[in-house]
């Protein structure tokens, strides 16, 4: 029998990371946690996942580089040849805010070649798998940007509409195969990506009167990957404290 591992793309820090925790503890998955530069946060990870009993590789590569990441999984596929990526979390993504009128060519490319190139070549590289496998699920973290839109982050904003629509249109391709394919839609959640918010502020717009943690994202997350969670795909999951639904 195959050993079944969950891959968790930028899986480091915040979000990923509690997904990785998470995973691990609620379903006993091994974590393949991927990152691109923060080595020692990704150890952190490591260590409290096997600190609490679990099993954990890092895979260091740029999803956005697609030969990267084809180096990367078939490296360790090969080194793994009886095991296989069950679950997939396309966590990974950046943002590089700005107006549109002046935003430069790079924080455009950037932001979408993370968000949207990232699920591309990390999905594509392990469907064929999947499909054999006649298993697997596929979570996608998107954004209430991608839904409603955000000034100030256009290239966020298209970035997650992408993958939202990505994720419909495979959900239907893979249905057959017992694959489900889902968004995770998260709004204003307290993480490194929302440190430099004014949180006091902000809160007042979302009707829960406070910011989502990091660990309720997580937790959906592992819902979605479960086998709980079977007769879902296609969708995307709001989390956001009632700000837009």
């Amino acid at each position: 029998m195959k050993k079944k591992y969950a891959l968790v793309t930028g899986g480091s820090r915040s979000i990923g990371r509690a997904v990785c925790l998470t995973l691990s503890k609620d379903l006993g998955y091994p974590i393949l946690l991927n990152y691109v530069s923060n080595d020692q946060a990704a150890q952190e990870t490591a260590e409290e996942i096997k600190a609490n009993g679990g099993e954990v590789q890092l895979l260091k590569f740029n999803v956005g580089d697609a030969a990267e990441v084809k180096k990367g999984l078939q490296q360790w596929q090969e080194e793994n040849p009886e095991a296989i990526i069950e679950v997939v979390v396309n966590n990974a993504g950046i943002t590089r805010d700005g107006l549109f009128a002046w935003m430069e060519n790079e924080h455009w490319d950037s932001v979408l070649n993370t968000s949207l190139n990232g699920f591309f070549n990390v999905t594509r590289e392990l469907i064929q798998p999947l499909l054999r496998n006649r298993y697997g699920r596929i979570i996608n973290m998107v954004s209430v940007s991608g839904q409603k839109g955000t000034p100030g982050q256009v290239n966020y904003s298209a970035a997650k509409a992408g993958l939202i629509g990505a994720t419909k249109a495979l959900a239907q391709e893979i249905a057959k195969r017992n694959i489900t394919v889902n968004a995770v839609a998260p709004g204003f959640i307290r993480s490194d990506m929302t440190s430099d918010l004014p949180e006091a502020e902000l809160k007042k717009l979302v009707p829960m009167n406070r910011f989502g943690e990091v660990q309720e994202v997580a937790d959906l997350v592992s819902f979605l990957a479960s086998k709980k969670a079977s007769y879902i795909t296609g969708e995307i999951i709001n989390i956001n404290g009632g700000i837009y639904s």
